[in-house]
């Protein structure tokens, strides 16, 4: 039958243990990767994107989305730590609920890293042309250098996007050479940006012209803008949830990761806790400071759609001209509107310097995908080839990094945030699943960490995703049920067949002789 192909736990540990990756990352590497992909995009980009949606209740809306993010990483926690291997959701769901959810799940997570390390990617190229090399050296890039081609909704007179290229390339190349040597990296593009941010709060929160009266009213667009709208405070979350995903890249390191009984559900919560907290006080301050009042419709009830050309022709007016909801570069233009050119320039250098750390946990996120479902022949396995030197999967990490720099070239990024949103959502949605399937299959089993309440946790988290889900606007609503027609068709065409457990063949540590072996198992009744 179908949903039949339930691969044992054991089974994926020692699949894991024979064909390893080199274990390197501790549990302040962790953190660091999780702060890395956390506070990045969120805020250097979208903070303008959320206040549109939301007003001041931008604030409402990142804690929205750091709620359900905690309470789904109490549940990565577990089951990280219990299975400390690569795929995360992906693996987890193989274990519990079977091949065809787990395919449908590393699916969406495919989709999620690959769209979100381009649209990062683009969003650094506007740091580089514009504060790096307008600001600081006068130099002007030509549009066709900087920008992908009209035809594929680009701007006029752009070509390709070469900077955004580059930096995917870049990244890629840091990820083949070791996984180690890419931490170290991150770890100081972490500590620039964190303190940037910690200058951004400082001089914000007690600048004179920060006004509490500027919070009022809290929420323009209300709690609910509406099912399919993606505005409101909790359409605002949908969106921000984007900024969140470092987490889940975490996870997918487990397989890398020192005791990681112990340093995974740290890297997860404390990387969580740490960044929610960031966000709200930066929010504060940017609102505080020089408000963030969304510009509405015509009608005065409704805030005009980001990205739209009516949002865009309101913005050139005078009166928008410093407003928050308008800016490229939001942190850096409320700190030059308050009279700070420099720490708004430096807040740009910083966002120029850290979203390839972004760039770097995505793309390595979506590597350790691939090459654990190649790994279990889901997808051709020359794919889950190690490099013999540096210890990494060098085959994924080059085809990974290639598409995602073709894409970062071409395409702008439009409403690329919420689209890959919708994959993540679904992705956590099926690890509490997971978690409350091996409560009932598998209790006995030790677990280093457990969550708290999980029988009200888990079922939490499950409805957290489905109502942010349900928020996002419906065209990223709709992207997710298609990429998944595709995904199937790729399953039963070729995965489902050329599938380990399918040809009844599964890794187990033989505890009688001490040994792995490969033990035949009967196909599942119906195949």
């Amino acid at each position: 039958m179908i949903f039949s192909r339930v691969k044992p736990l054991d089974a994926i540990i020692a699949t894991a243990e024979k064909k390893s990756l080199k274990r390197t990352l501790g549990w302040f590497q962790l953190t660091l990767f999780g702060i890395g992909c956390v506070i990045g995009t969120g805020i250097f980009v979208l903070t303008a994107v959320g206040a549109q949606k939301a007003g001041p209740g931008l604030m409402l809306a990142f804690a929205i989305a750091g709620a359900v993010c905690i309470v789904a990483a109490l549940c990565y926690a577990e089951i990280a730590a219990m299975v400390p291997v690569a795929g995360s959701a992906y693996t987890y769901t193989y274990a519990t609920v079977g091949e065809f959810f787990a395919w449908t799940v590393g699916w969406a997570l495919i989709m999620e890293y690959a769209i979100a390390a381009s649209a990062v990617s683009v969003g650094w190229s506007g740091y580089f042309t514009g504060t790096f090399l307008n600001e600081f050296f006068g130099v002007h890039l030509p549009t066709w250098l900087s920008a992908g081609p009209l035809a594929l909704g680009g701007v006029e007179g752009g070509f390709i996007n070469l900077p955004a290229l580059v930096i995917a390339l870049l990244v890629t190349w840091l990820l083949v050479i070791g996984t180690s040597e890419s931490a170290k990296v991150n770890a100081v593009l972490v500590a620039i940006k964190v303190v940037a941010l910690t200058m951004f709060v400082v001089i914000t929160l007690s600048s004179p012209e920060f006004d509490p009266d500027r919070f009022n009213p809290f929420l323009p667009a209300g709690v609910f803008g509406g099912f399919g709208t993606g505005v409101g405070a909790v359409g605002a979350a949908a969106t921000m949830f984007f900024a969140y995903v470092g987490f889940d890249a975490v996870s997918t390191a487990a397989e890398e990761t020192k005791n990681p009984q112990r340093n995974v559900p740290i890297g997860l919560v404390g990387s969580l806790l740490f960044c929610t907290v960031f966000y709200i006080l930066v929010a504060a301050g940017a609102i505080g400071t020089i408000g963030g009042t969304p510009i509405m419709d015509p009608t005065g009830s409704f805030p005009l759609v980001t990205g739209s050309p009516e949002l865009a022709r309101q913005c050139v007016r005078p009166e928008y001209a410093q407003a928050l909801v308008c800016s490229n570069e939001p942190l850096a233009h409320v700190l030059r509107v308050l009279g700070f050119s420099w720490a708004g320039n430096l807040i740009g250098v910083a966002a120029f310097l850290a979203l390839p750390s972004v760039i770097l946990v995505l793309i390595f996120g979506q590597t350790r995908i691939f090459f654990v479902m190649s790994r279990d022949g889901l997808l051709p396995e020359r794919l889950s080839r190690v490099h013999p030197r540096f210890r990494t999967p060098h085959v994924v990490t080059m085809i990974t990094g290639i598409g995602v720099a073709i894409a970062a070239a071409f395409f702008p990024v439009g409403s690329l945030a919420d689209i890959s949103n919708a994959g993540t959502l679904y992705a956590f949605l099926m690890v509490a699943v997971a978690v409350l399937v091996l409560r009932r299959t598998d209790p006995s089993r030790a677990r280093s960490f457990k969550v708290p309440g999980v029988w009200f946790v888990a079922p939490l988290t499950i409805a957290g995703c489905l109502f942010l889900f349900l928020n996002l606007p419906s065209a990223a609503m709709l992207f997710l049920p298609g990429w998944s027609v595709l995904g199937l068709i790729v399953y039963f065409a070729y995965s489902r067949s050329k599938s380990h457990l399918g040809r009844g063949i599964v890794e187990v540590v033989d505890d009688v002789a001490g040994e792995e072996t490969m033990m035949p198992l009967r196909p599942p009744h119906g195949d």
